[in-house]
């Protein structure tokens, strides 16, 4: 059967680490060439180095709007179009009640996870509509459908990514642009383990499914959305979150 991606062009943000590497390295296995972006430097070299020849690297700061336009600019100059991209760079911001919340608190998390997605996304957008074509997954979460005590402005900015996602896609539904979004429960990787729940490893496990996500179970995920086989999906959601969204884990109990 051939390949995903076999011969298309990828770009994927924030793939230094946790989703965005595991979405990297699986494009390339599905035949892409891609472009990994991440603020962190040896973490995106990293990447590069475990897909090989098929990946290059760029450092990037996408809440800077500049940064954003020179991805998409570097790969049009390497491969002369941008066929797919994955919108993954975010953080999880500090976790507290909204009351206890600050400015800067507010301004540091949509400003990576809302404008930095809205910077790419527009980026992307403009060389795919000179192209004629192209398809983009947004990184959102479960918790852009759910209200996350403790994590709201995490929350509310997922809640925005989504309606980006759909706006974008109702715009440009009759171009052959494709704009959908991921949303991912629980995924174990070092951000989870070590900066959201340090010493609650426990708390990995609440999903009904019993255990967190694994990266590449997102990562095959995205690769189906962005590639040709799911040319009928358009603003839509793509939910992989071992059931929370479902409903509570207590049904299961007996």
């Amino acid at each position: 059967m051939t390949r995903l991606l076999e011969g298309k062009t990828a770009l994927v943000t924030g793939a230094g680490n946790g989703i965005g590497r595991a979405t990297a390295m699986v494009l390339a296995r599905e035949g892409a060439a891609v472009l990994v972006a991440d603020i962190d430097e040896q973490a995106g070299r990293e990447t590069v180095r475990l897909i090989g020849n098929e990946a290059h690297f760029v450092q990037a700061d996408i809440s800077d709007p500049g940064a954003a336009d020179a991805l998409v600019a570097e790969a049009v100059k390497l491969w002369g179009r941008l066929d797919t991209a994955c919108n993954n760079a975010g953080i999880e911001g500090k976790m507290a009640r909204l009351v206890d919340q600050t400015d800067e608190d507010f301004t540091k998390i949509f400003d990576v996870n809302v404008r930095g997605v809205f910077n790419c996304l527009r980026a992307e957008l403009r060389q795919m509509l000179k192209q004629g074509h192209g398809s983009i997954v947004n990184m959102a979460s479960g918790a852009g459908q759910i209200g996350v005590p403790m994590m709201g402005l995490y929350a509310g900015t997922k809640h925005a990514v989504i309606g980006l996602t759909k706006t974008a896609a109702l715009e440009v539904a009759r171009t052959g642009i494709r704009v959908n979004a991921m949303l991912p429960g629980m995924v174990d990787t070092p951000m989870t383990r070590e900066r959201i729940y340090p010493g609650q490893t426990e708390i990995l496990n609440f999903a009904p499914a019993g255990r967190p996500a694994r990266p590449e179970e997102i990562a095959e995920g995205i690769a189906w959305m962005l590639s040709d086989r799911s040319s009928y999906m358009m603003g839509s959601s793509m939910i992989i979150d071992g059931g929370v969204i479902a409903g509570s884990p207590l049904a299961l109990e007996e």
